[in-house]
Protein backbone atom coordinates (compact mmCIF):
# COMPACT_ATOMS: atom_id res chain seq x y z
CA UNK A 1 0.00 0.00 0.00
CA UNK A 2 1.25 3.72 -0.87
CA UNK A 3 1.97 5.85 1.25
CA UNK A 4 -0.59 8.55 1.85
CA UNK A 5 1.86 11.36 1.64
CA UNK A 6 2.80 10.11 -1.87
CA UNK A 7 -0.51 10.22 -3.56
CA UNK A 8 -1.92 13.41 -5.37
CA UNK A 9 -5.00 15.46 -4.94
CA UNK A 10 -7.02 13.64 -7.40
CA UNK A 11 -5.94 10.15 -5.73
CA UNK A 12 -6.90 12.13 -2.30
CA UNK A 13 -10.45 13.02 -3.46
CA UNK A 14 -11.39 8.97 -4.76
CA UNK A 15 -9.92 8.52 -0.49
CA UNK A 16 -12.00 10.69 0.70
CA UNK A 17 -14.98 10.04 -1.94
CA UNK A 18 -14.86 6.10 -0.86
CA UNK A 19 -15.07 7.00 2.54
CA UNK A 20 -18.51 8.78 1.87
CA UNK A 21 -19.49 4.88 1.16
CA UNK A 22 -18.83 3.52 4.64
CA UNK A 23 -21.68 2.71 6.65
CA UNK A 24 -20.37 5.20 9.19
CA UNK A 25 -22.08 8.75 8.52
CA UNK A 26 -21.32 10.91 11.14
CA UNK A 27 -18.21 12.73 12.97
CA UNK A 28 -17.68 13.72 16.62
CA UNK A 29 -15.28 15.61 18.16
CA UNK A 30 -12.38 13.28 19.34
CA UNK A 31 -10.31 15.78 20.35
CA UNK A 32 -8.94 14.15 23.81
CA UNK A 33 -9.78 10.67 23.00
CA UNK A 34 -7.35 8.32 24.24
CA UNK A 35 -5.77 5.64 21.85
CA UNK A 36 -6.34 2.60 23.80
CA UNK A 37 -7.59 0.05 21.27
CA UNK A 38 -6.14 -0.88 17.93
CA UNK A 39 -9.27 -0.27 16.00
CA UNK A 40 -8.85 3.26 17.15
CA UNK A 41 -5.63 3.73 16.46
CA UNK A 42 -5.61 2.82 13.02
CA UNK A 43 -8.75 4.94 12.71
CA UNK A 44 -6.35 8.00 14.36
CA UNK A 45 -3.34 6.88 11.85
CA UNK A 46 -5.52 7.29 8.71
CA UNK A 47 -7.15 10.81 9.36
CA UNK A 48 -3.72 11.69 10.58
CA UNK A 49 -1.65 11.11 7.70
CA UNK A 50 -4.38 12.60 5.80
CA UNK A 51 -3.58 15.74 7.95
CA UNK A 52 0.08 15.44 7.34
CA UNK A 53 -0.30 15.11 3.50
CA UNK A 54 -2.38 18.30 3.51
CA UNK A 55 -0.45 20.23 5.59
CA UNK A 56 3.00 19.56 3.54
CA UNK A 57 0.32 20.33 0.41
CA UNK A 58 -1.11 23.58 1.72
CA UNK A 59 2.21 25.02 2.43
CA UNK A 60 3.55 23.98 -1.04
CA UNK A 61 0.50 25.66 -2.78
CA UNK A 62 0.92 28.82 -0.71
CA UNK A 63 4.97 29.39 -1.06
CA UNK A 64 3.68 28.52 -5.02
CA UNK A 65 0.87 31.51 -4.92
CA UNK A 66 -2.31 29.31 -5.04
CA UNK A 67 -4.51 30.15 -2.49
CA UNK A 68 -6.17 27.81 0.28
CA UNK A 69 -8.92 28.32 2.23
CA UNK A 70 -8.04 25.55 5.28
CA UNK A 71 -11.40 26.23 6.92
CA UNK A 72 -13.03 25.31 3.89
CA UNK A 73 -10.88 22.09 3.72
CA UNK A 74 -12.06 20.78 7.03
CA UNK A 75 -15.64 21.61 5.86
CA UNK A 76 -15.28 19.56 2.87
CA UNK A 77 -13.45 16.87 4.80
CA UNK A 78 -15.93 16.67 7.51
CA UNK A 79 -18.76 16.89 4.92
CA UNK A 80 -17.44 14.19 2.44
CA UNK A 81 -17.31 11.94 5.68
CA UNK A 82 -21.25 12.10 6.04
CA UNK A 83 -21.91 12.19 2.12
CA UNK A 84 -23.13 15.31 2.19
CA UNK A 85 -20.96 17.74 -0.03
CA UNK A 86 -21.72 20.20 -2.13
CA UNK A 87 -20.19 19.29 -5.32
CA UNK A 88 -20.67 16.17 -7.08
CA UNK A 89 -18.07 14.04 -7.62
CA UNK A 90 -17.55 14.14 -11.12
CA UNK A 91 -17.33 18.23 -10.50
CA UNK A 92 -14.92 17.57 -7.26
CA UNK A 93 -12.47 15.35 -9.96
CA UNK A 94 -12.27 17.85 -12.28
CA UNK A 95 -11.76 20.79 -10.43
CA UNK A 96 -8.61 18.82 -8.55
CA UNK A 97 -7.11 17.90 -12.14
CA UNK A 98 -7.16 21.48 -12.35
CA UNK A 99 -5.64 21.84 -9.60
CA UNK A 100 -2.68 19.52 -10.35
CA UNK A 101 -2.71 20.84 -13.63
CA UNK A 102 -1.56 24.34 -12.28
CA UNK A 103 0.38 23.45 -9.10
CA UNK A 104 2.38 20.77 -11.44
CA UNK A 105 3.14 23.92 -13.87
CA UNK A 106 4.09 26.18 -10.59
CA UNK A 107 6.14 23.66 -9.64
CA UNK A 108 8.10 23.38 -12.85
CA UNK A 109 8.06 27.04 -13.42
CA UNK A 110 9.81 27.41 -9.79
CA UNK A 111 12.14 24.84 -10.38
CA UNK A 112 13.38 26.51 -13.65
CA UNK A 113 13.70 29.87 -11.87
CA UNK A 114 15.61 28.05 -9.03
CA UNK A 115 17.79 26.43 -11.43
CA UNK A 116 18.87 29.63 -13.10
CA UNK A 117 19.18 31.36 -9.70
CA UNK A 118 21.77 28.37 -9.18
CA UNK A 119 23.56 28.48 -12.16
CA UNK A 120 24.30 32.70 -12.17
CA UNK A 121 25.43 31.62 -8.48
CA UNK A 122 27.83 28.91 -8.86
CA UNK A 123 29.40 31.10 -11.72
CA UNK A 124 29.88 34.22 -9.60
CA UNK A 125 30.97 31.35 -6.41
CA UNK A 126 33.50 30.53 -8.88
CA UNK A 127 35.28 33.88 -10.50
CA UNK A 128 35.68 35.20 -6.28
CA UNK A 129 36.87 31.47 -5.53
CA UNK A 130 39.26 31.54 -8.33
CA UNK A 131 40.90 34.91 -6.62
CA UNK A 132 41.87 33.05 -3.57
CA UNK A 133 45.57 32.53 -2.80
CA UNK A 134 47.05 29.13 -4.08
CA UNK A 135 43.56 28.42 -6.03
CA UNK A 136 44.01 26.63 -9.37
CA UNK A 137 41.73 26.36 -12.21
CA UNK A 138 42.19 23.58 -14.57
CA UNK A 139 40.95 23.28 -18.35
CA UNK A 140 37.79 21.84 -17.54
CA UNK A 141 36.59 25.18 -14.99
CA UNK A 142 37.16 22.60 -12.14
CA UNK A 143 38.97 24.02 -9.16
CA UNK A 144 40.72 23.51 -6.03
CA UNK A 145 42.71 23.96 -3.26
CA UNK A 146 45.73 22.17 -1.71
CA UNK A 147 44.39 21.88 2.15
CA UNK A 148 47.38 19.63 2.81
CA UNK A 149 49.92 18.00 0.90
CA UNK A 150 50.34 14.20 1.21
CA UNK A 151 53.59 12.73 -0.09
CA UNK A 152 51.76 9.00 -1.45
CA UNK A 153 50.86 8.07 -5.30
CA UNK A 154 48.40 9.73 -6.75
CA UNK A 155 45.60 7.23 -8.58
CA UNK A 156 44.33 6.75 -12.06
CA UNK A 157 40.46 6.80 -13.01
CA UNK A 158 40.06 3.04 -13.14
CA UNK A 159 41.61 3.02 -9.48
CA UNK A 160 39.23 2.18 -6.53
CA UNK A 161 40.13 4.70 -3.76
CA UNK A 162 39.16 5.11 -0.23
CA UNK A 163 38.21 8.37 0.81
CA UNK A 164 36.54 10.85 3.78
CA UNK A 165 34.78 13.62 2.38
CA UNK A 166 32.27 16.68 3.15
CA UNK A 167 29.99 18.25 0.95
CA UNK A 168 28.37 21.71 1.01
CA UNK A 169 26.38 23.74 -1.43
CA UNK A 170 27.61 26.92 -2.03
CA UNK A 171 25.61 28.64 0.89
CA UNK A 172 27.34 26.57 3.08
CA UNK A 173 24.19 23.84 3.15
CA UNK A 174 25.94 20.44 4.25
CA UNK A 175 23.89 17.63 2.18
CA UNK A 176 26.53 14.97 2.75
CA UNK A 177 29.34 13.50 4.76
CA UNK A 178 31.38 10.36 5.50
CA UNK A 179 33.11 11.76 9.10
CA UNK A 180 28.83 11.97 10.05
CA UNK A 181 29.05 8.24 9.32
CA UNK A 182 32.22 8.05 10.92
CA UNK A 183 32.97 5.76 8.35
CA UNK A 184 35.31 6.06 4.78
CA UNK A 185 34.12 5.78 1.29
CA UNK A 186 35.34 3.28 -1.32
CA UNK A 187 34.83 3.15 -5.18
CA UNK A 188 36.14 3.67 -8.46
CA UNK A 189 36.87 6.59 -9.55
CA UNK A 190 35.64 6.04 -13.16
CA UNK A 191 31.77 5.86 -11.81
CA UNK A 192 31.57 9.14 -10.20
CA UNK A 193 30.74 12.68 -11.30
CA UNK A 194 33.38 13.84 -13.58
CA UNK A 195 34.79 16.27 -11.08
CA UNK A 196 35.33 14.04 -8.52
CA UNK A 197 37.01 11.62 -11.27
CA UNK A 198 39.32 14.41 -12.82
CA UNK A 199 39.89 15.79 -9.03
CA UNK A 200 41.19 13.05 -7.01
CA UNK A 201 43.60 11.80 -9.45
CA UNK A 202 45.42 14.97 -8.72
CA UNK A 203 45.51 14.19 -5.26
CA UNK A 204 48.62 12.18 -3.53
CA UNK A 205 47.21 9.87 -0.82
CA UNK A 206 47.46 11.69 2.43
CA UNK A 207 45.85 14.73 0.74
CA UNK A 208 43.70 16.52 1.71
CA UNK A 209 41.68 18.85 -1.46
CA UNK A 210 38.91 21.50 -1.24
CA UNK A 211 37.14 21.24 -4.91
CA UNK A 212 34.48 24.09 -6.21
CA UNK A 213 32.93 21.41 -8.90
CA UNK A 214 30.80 23.57 -11.51
CA UNK A 215 27.64 22.17 -11.88
CA UNK A 216 28.09 20.63 -15.62
CA UNK A 217 31.57 18.15 -13.85
CA UNK A 218 28.96 17.19 -11.16
CA UNK A 219 24.73 16.63 -11.50
CA UNK A 220 24.04 19.57 -14.08
CA UNK A 221 20.50 20.38 -14.76
CA UNK A 222 19.24 17.37 -12.39
CA UNK A 223 17.63 18.02 -9.09
CA UNK A 224 18.81 15.37 -6.92
CA UNK A 225 16.57 16.58 -3.99
CA UNK A 226 19.36 17.68 -1.53
CA UNK A 227 21.36 18.77 -4.51
CA UNK A 228 19.56 21.39 -6.49
CA UNK A 229 19.32 21.71 -10.11
CA UNK A 230 22.48 23.49 -11.42
CA UNK A 231 23.86 23.44 -7.97
CA UNK A 232 28.11 24.23 -7.56
CA UNK A 233 29.06 21.69 -5.22
CA UNK A 234 32.27 21.80 -2.66
CA UNK A 235 33.89 19.19 -1.45
CA UNK A 236 37.02 18.91 1.28
CA UNK A 237 38.17 15.62 0.39
CA UNK A 238 40.57 13.66 2.19
CA UNK A 239 42.77 10.79 0.08
CA UNK A 240 42.93 7.89 2.95
CA UNK A 241 44.14 5.47 0.40
CA UNK A 242 43.96 3.52 -2.93
CA UNK A 243 42.51 0.26 -2.85
CA UNK A 244 44.69 -2.69 -3.56
CA UNK A 245 43.32 -5.17 -6.37
CA UNK A 246 42.15 -8.17 -3.13
CA UNK A 247 40.43 -5.76 -1.02
CA UNK A 248 38.52 -4.12 -4.03
CA UNK A 249 35.70 -6.66 -2.86
CA UNK A 250 35.10 -4.77 0.32
CA UNK A 251 33.96 -1.72 -1.33
CA UNK A 252 31.36 0.43 0.49
CA UNK A 253 28.49 1.11 -1.87
CA UNK A 254 27.11 4.01 0.67
CA UNK A 255 28.70 6.83 -1.53
CA UNK A 256 25.30 7.98 -3.17
CA UNK A 257 26.51 11.77 -3.16
CA UNK A 258 30.42 11.21 -3.02
CA UNK A 259 30.27 12.24 -6.15
CA UNK A 260 28.61 9.05 -7.50
CA UNK A 261 26.45 9.37 -10.79
CA UNK A 262 23.06 8.72 -10.67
Amino acid sequence: MKSVYKISLVALAVLGLSACNQEQKTTKDTAGTELTTQAQKESYSVGASIGKYMANHIKEQEELGLPVDRALIVEGFANGLNDKSKLTEEEMQTLLQGLDKRLAEKRKSHADEMAKKNLEAGKKYLEDFAKKPGVVTTKSGLEYQVLEEGKGPKPKATDTVEVHYKGTLIDGTEFDSSYKRNQTVKFQLNRVIPGWTEGVQLMPVGSKFRFVIPSDLAYGDRDMGTIPANSTLIFDVVLKSIVKEDAKKEESKDASHAGHSH
